[in-house]
């Protein structure tokens, strides 16, 4: 709360309101400025371009593979996976939209819930193609026993089971504590930041930790992969597509702890784009390299 000083009378003294601040001499009360990242404001119109080009991309990325979809090249590695992780980078992209505008409520439930459900999505289809690169070397070794495992029902559980995972998680999180619409009126004095409070703490950061044990253990079987022979080495682009994601989230967290306000909003958007540009870029350019400069070479590799 803030003092107001009335000169006429030195001893007596009142509270500003809620929604205004003192000026400098203190004898006035100024109304404070409601803040939240618009769609008008230009790190708000920027944000959003960002997200509808990367909306477009993989939108054309998307019809690229359906349109090639009898290739080996797009057949390779469990060809539904493929498609479940495209369509899930597409709603990573368009749940950006969610962290726009004014907080209301039916955003503040949808927001951090609906990102971490998408995103887990798609690190779990990751996952589930990177064991199916290993187990599909592992099974061409003389005497191997794992032959069994390799098809794709193994994948599909996998996807499955560390989907519903992340499912739980929200599901728990919005019947205890949901995130609700919230005001700031302690952070800035002149400001009142308009919010989305986050309700459980505890839950919010299971959520993206899990997100984040999902895309370490992605990284870590497919950098151990890395040097499978060439008909497998779709192992090496994950392994840099999961890198880059790593990497984006690992400087989200202290950037998203010292930040207030929209710029906390402005990181997480960011952040959610950067991260899924960098699966996209890297799992998907080689083999839209071929597709579309080196089509000679679709009826040639079964694995890219």
């Amino acid at each position: 709360m803030f003092k107001l000083f009335f000169f006429s009378d030195m001893d007596a003294c009142t509270t500003c309101p809620e929604d205004s601040y003192p000026n400098k001499p203190q004898n006035e009360c100024i109304p404070r400025v409601i803040s939240y990242l618009s769609f008008k404001e230009n790190l708000g119109i920027i944000l959003s371009l960002l997200a509808i080009t990367m909306l477009i991309i993989t939108a054309f990325v998307f019809g690229i593979f359906v349109r090639h979809r009898n290739t080996p090249v797009v057949k390779a590695n469990n060809q539904r996976l493929t498609y479940i992780l495209l369509i899930s980078l597409l709603l990573c992209f368009l749940c950006s939209f969610l962290f726009i505008g004014q907080p209301v409520k039916v955003t503040c439930l949808l927001r951090q819930t609906t990102f971490g459900i998408v995103f887990s999505i798609a690190l779990s289809s990751v996952l589930a193609k990177t064991i199916t690169v290993v187990l599909a070397f592992v099974a061409t070794l003389p005497g191997s026993r794992v032959r069994k495992w390799v098809g794709k029902r193994t994948a599909n559980s996998i996807f499955v089971l560390c989907s519903f995972i992340q499912i739980l998680i929200c599901i728990v999180w919005l019947c205890t504590s949901p995130p609700f619409p919230d005001k700031d009126t302690h952070s800035l004095n002149t400001k009142i930041i308009l919010e989305c409070n986050e309700g459980s703490a505890i839950l919010f950061y299971s959520a993206l930790g899990y997100m984040g044990l999902l895309a370490m253990a992605s990284f870590t079987v497919a950098f151990l992969s890395r040097k499978l022979p060439e008909s497998f080495n779709e192992a090496k682009f994950i392994t840099f597509g999961t890198l880059v994601f790593c990497s984006v989230w690992l400087c989200f967290i202290p950037t998203y702890l010292s930040t207030k306000g929209k710029d906390t909003v402005v990181v997480e958007i960011f952040s959610i784009l950067a991260s899924g540009a960098g699966l996209l870029a890297c799992i998907f350019s080689p083999k839209c390299y071929i597709i579309l400069l080196r089509p000679e070479l679709l009826w040639r590799k079964g694995e890219s």
